[in-house]
């Protein structure tokens, strides 16, 4: 026994050894748990930021000043007075996103118990500000009219009052939730890639028939991909979790750290096993390459990590309780957004588990059987 552990310590650290060596693909990894991070929790923002906006005030009076000063940063930028001529050389210039037009006599009209318009124009190119931003003035200018004639909505009595109150995330801040989900999307990504590319490595180099005159097995061979390629993955994940996440993103983490890392160590046992099954079934790089593409998009796209999982038809999410992602997604979210423990995310960890022995034992298989064909 104590001679097999040595073997995979062996071969495990001459993995390293050749990854280390191995230069763009470290820069690869370091990119993708560093910048890629930062990049993808901060490239979709959903919260209006700087918004550019103009006003048009053909009334000038005390209501239209007073709804001109009610957008202010963060949202919005201090709002611009333009003449009307100047709005489409404006706004084809990309200079504004939004150009309110407030009427002559509208506070005249609003006072007199009718209904004017304002009209609000939209550079819709830039849609997630468009379609935010839209709702974001609507409000505020309602907001002004109704405090302005003395309508507030704190003084109209209803039956029920609503009380909205966003758990774990109070702000809607987009980065939170974006770097965790770039992080699950890469430990996917490289720990399939790095595991399928270390045997495709040895294949290419002519290093797999030096170990097929060695006494070594194809467990052991294995197990040893395996231990390495996942120590790298969970460095890296520990690195980025402190220095990216919390320290640059300044994301809160509220759950376990020590259990999201025993979590990513169960998945990295199926997806590194999933690698080797397809290092082994591939002849080259870029067969790797072919096939990598057309298992990743599905496992990332398809694993509630992007679109929420009851959102799918109930035949795709059948077919994705199959795969050790979708269970690793609802746990990473329940642990570091809700603060779950052990007693909430244990059934999961265990369809993790189970599924990454079905998935190994079968990588094994396939792995031997094509050890076996080359001896």
């Amino acid at each position: 026994m104590l001679k097999h552990l040595l073997n995979i310590l062996h071969l495990g650290i001459k993995e390293l050894q050749t990854l280390f060596r191995d230069k763009g693909m470290l820069i690869f990894i370091i990119y993708s748990f560093s910048a890629a991070i930062y990049i993808g929790a901060t490239k979709a923002s959903t919260e209006l930021n700087n918004a550019s906006i103009a006003f048009v005030d053909e009334d000038r009076s005390a209501l239209s000043s007073r709804i001109i000063n009610s957008f202010y940063k963060p949202r919005f930028n201090t709002p611009d007075e333009i003449p009307y001529s100047r709005i489409d050389s404006r706004m084809d210039s990309g200079y504004y996103t939004f150009v309110v037009i407030i009427p002559a006599n509208f506070e005249k009209d609003i006072l007199s118990g009718e209904t004017p318009d304002i009209q609000l124009n939209i550079d819709a190119t830039r849609m997630t500000q468009a379609g935010i931003g839209s709702g974001y003035i609507q409000q505020i200018i309602t907001d002004e009219v109704n405090n302005f004639i003395k309508k507030e909505p704190s003084s109209i009595q209803t039956p029920v009052n609503l009380v909205n109150r966003f758990k774990y995330n109070p702000n809607l801040t987009s980065t939170w939730f974006g770097s965790i989900s770039e992080i699950i999307g890469n430990i996917a990504m490289l720990s399939i890639l790095l595991s399928g590319a270390s045997l495709i490595r040895e294949r290419e180099h002519g290093t797999i028939e030096h170990l097929l005159v060695m006494p070594l097995n194809a467990t052991e061979i294995m197990l040893s991909k395996i231990w390495s390629m996942g120590l790298v993955i969970l460095v890296c994940v520990t690195l980025s979790l402190f220095f990216i996440v919390q320290g640059v993103l300044q994301v809160p983490l509220a759950g376990s750290i020590p259990l999201f890392l025993f979590s990513t160590f169960l998945l990295l046992f199926a997806t590194t096993s999933m690698g080797i099954f397809m290092g082994t079934i591939a002849k080259s790089m870029p067969q790797l390459g072919m096939i990598f593409i057309l298992t990743i998009l599905p496992l990332m796209m398809l694993s509630g990590n992007i679109t929420p999982f009851d959102s799918m038809p109930e035949s795709i999410q059948k077919i994705m309780y199959l795969v050790p992602t979708s269970y690793f997604v609802q746990i990473s979210q329940a642990i570091l957004f809700r603060g779950a423990g052990l007693d909430v995310v244990w059934s999961d960890m265990l369809h993790i588990f189970i599924i990454g022995l079905v998935y190994f034992l079968f990588s094994l298989y396939m792995f031997r059987k094509s050890l076996e064909s080359q001896s």
